[in-house]
């Protein structure tokens, strides 16, 4: 099968906020780019924390065909099953044996065209996980033997561990894209031997906030290293992401940012 296969990646919903962004400007997005697979990073998709087995069914409604994670997957206990029997969610890789649900499959699209996604987590400044680097070399070396596509959700707090991990794994998978930071960043490249990469595709919810929680009450964190109870924002809200497209052989063959406001805020 020859042709380019058209990714388009949603970075970190945040939300209520973020899911209206998905749901009133997505479909501008899939008319523009007519991808072939999408993807979104959902694990603040509930409140800002977590995720549930609604709304992950209400962005496979939206037209999401793989929701990928991070440190927040545990945050509502009726995840637990749904991971179990849901492909199309995915909890980081490097997660020990006896986690529920899967880190990596493959999807076929419309086109015929198979993908492969790996979902992993860093380990700088975040939980003490199995390594992220041997667990994508496993899961590279099991999902190469069936497609060349394969596409790497980097859940990391530092661009160090992205960006070595985009190294590590260059000419290996198609795309390396970090995501955790909620703040977009302006490397994406397509690193030497193929990869498409980038440190953070950003944040699908409100950017007049602290990474998507109310920014007032961040501050009052800051200044008085008392507990508080986070609540996310609501204004500025925008939908980021990527969009790149892959050879049949697997390299990218581009990689654009995509940062599109809601236009008004909406409750």
């Amino acid at each position: 099968m020859g042709g380019l296969t058209k990714i388009l990646f949603i970075g970190d919903i945040v939300g209520r906020p973020g899911r209206i962004a998905v749901r009133e400007l997505l479909p501008g997005l899939v008319g523009r780019y007519s991808p072939d697979l999408i993807i979104a990073n959902g694990e603040n998709s509930a409140g800002g924390f977590g995720i549930t087995p609604e709304i992950a069914e209400e962005l496979k409604a939206l037209q999401v065909d793989v929701i990928t994670s991070g440190n927040h997957i545990w945050d509502k206990k009726e995840i637990y099953d749904y991971l179990n029997s849901e492909k199309r969610l995915l909890r980081p890789a490097n997660y020990p044996e006896g986690a529920p649900g899967s880190g990596s499959a493959v999807y076929q699209c419309p086109s015929g065209a198979k993908v492969g996604v790996v979902n992993l987590m860093g380990r700088v400044f975040m939980d003490g996980l199995d390594c992220p680097f041997r667990a994508a070399s496993e899961a590279v070396r099991r999902i190469s033997g069936e497609t060349p596509i394969i596409f790497v959700d980097m859940h990391a707090e530092t661009t160090s561990e992205k960006a070595a991990m985009g190294y590590y794994l260059d000419g290996k998978v198609s795309a390396v894209i970090g995501t955790h930071t909620h703040i977009q960043t302006s490397d994406e490249r397509v690193l030497p031997n193929g990869t498409a990469f980038i440190s953070d595709a950003g944040m699908t919810g409100p950017t007049d906030s602290v990474i998507g929680m109310r920014k007032e009450i961040i501050i009052e964190r800051f200044l008085t290293q008392m507990p508080v109870r986070f609540e996310v924002a609501a204004k500025g809200v925008e939908l980021q992401g990527v969009f790149m497209t892959v050879s049949s052989d697997g390299r990218a063959a581009h990689i654009e940012r995509i940062k599109t406001p809601l236009g008004k805020d909406k409750d």
